[in-house]
């Protein structure tokens, strides 16, 4: 048996670059931008030269030059000069913060960078195909963590220091993995027993960031929870109604930076009591995202770390209530 050829398939390129398959074969078959050796009875494979031009060729379409023009181009630079690092970042992806380095597969890392290069391409095709892909592939928490939330905040950066700039990407971006992750909750979503309560899902009154919310509505869906989203810049009169209406396991509070953060909200929140005298029960406050960072605003509330530690918690804290050992408040004796 012969050994098999070396560099990467067609699949693997698309989703390191963040085109879709089908742009591949146009661009092949159009431009003559594909691999350089071809072999009878073997799949497709791209080596690191290859790649190197395909690369040029979506720097060259995302800067607004002509598919035609640029193809032209990408090829006379692999055959005038030496190919470029095939390991280059996105356009808009600098160097990670610090706090943003871990571990992760290198495979999720360049669907990562593949993310963000169709985001500034504006490839809206190529951005629906590589989120269902990462989903599918990855897991719901996987996905969000370490591939859309590190783009979109790529993108975000971006936007913040280029004057204004890509803020059509952010826009765009965002769209497709709250579309994304609406799909995937439904998806999996299984009907939840008719004693859970409900958790319920808020951005404080100045936060208009929904983003991690939805990520966490999608992972209590898979979980077959059951969730009330109210979205972004919740009024606290709204807030408290829903809350005394529901009767919920739990009450999830985004905030996205301290200057949003509404300490004495989560106070109010985590001291609503409902029911009748002897019985009444209070719900569980767990304080979500970067702006509750420091002294926590009142004893008993949560605060996980991400996605993963949100997801775990709350499903305990349902189990619980479905079993009925919510917390409880004292009788008022007003």
């Amino acid at each position: 048996m012969s050994a098999p050829a070396p560099g990467l398939t067609s699949g693997a390129v698309a989703r390191r670059l963040g085109v879709a398959p089908t742009t591949l074969r146009s661009w092949d078959r159009r431009y003559g931008i594909g691999p350089a050796a071809r072999e009878t009875g073997r799949h497709r494979r791209w080596t690191p030269s290859d790649i190197a031009v395909l690369q040029e060729m979506c720097r060259l379409t995302a800067s607004g030059v002509p598919p035609a023009e640029a193809a032209r181009a990408a090829r006379a630079a692999r055959a005038g000069s030496a190919p470029p690092p095939a390991e280059d970042a996105p356009v808009g992806e600098g160097p990670p913060s610090t706090a943003a380095r871990r571990p992760i597969s290198g495979d999720v890392r360049q669907e990562c960078r593949g993310l963000g290069r169709a985001a500034v391409r504006l490839d809206s095709r190529a951005m629906d195909d590589m989120l269902e892909s990462l989903i599918a592939e990855h897991g719901l928490v996987t996905a969000w963590e370490e591939v859309m939330a590190p783009a979109l905040h790529a993108v975000g950066r971006t936007w913040e220091t280029s004057g204004d700039r890509y803020v059509e990407v952010e826009h765009l971006l965002s769209w497709h993995v709250s579309s994304a992750l609406r799909r995937a909750g439904t998806r999996a979503r299984t009907e939840p027993p008719a004693t859970t309560p409900p958790v319920l899902l808020a951005c404080v009154p100045d936060e208009q960031h929904t983003l991690p919310l939805e990520a966490l509505a999608a992972g209590l869906g898979e979980l077959g929870l059951p969730t009330r989203m109210f979205g972004a810049a919740v009024p606290p009169e709204a807030l408290e109604q829903a809350v005394r209406r529901t009767g919920p396991a739990a009450v999830v509070l985004w905030a996205q930076s301290r200057s949003t953060a509404h300490h004495p909200l989560a106070r109010h929140v985590a001291g609503l009591s409902w029911g009748v005298k002897g019985a009444r029960a209070r719900t569980t406050v767990l304080l979500a995202g970067p702006g509750w960072a420091g002294q926590a605003p009142g004893a008993g509330m949560l605060r996980p770390g991400g996605l993963r530690e949100a997801l775990t918690l709350l499903r305990g804290i349902c189990d619980a209530a479905r079993e009925g050992n919510r917390p409880t408040a004292p009788v008022s004796q007003s």
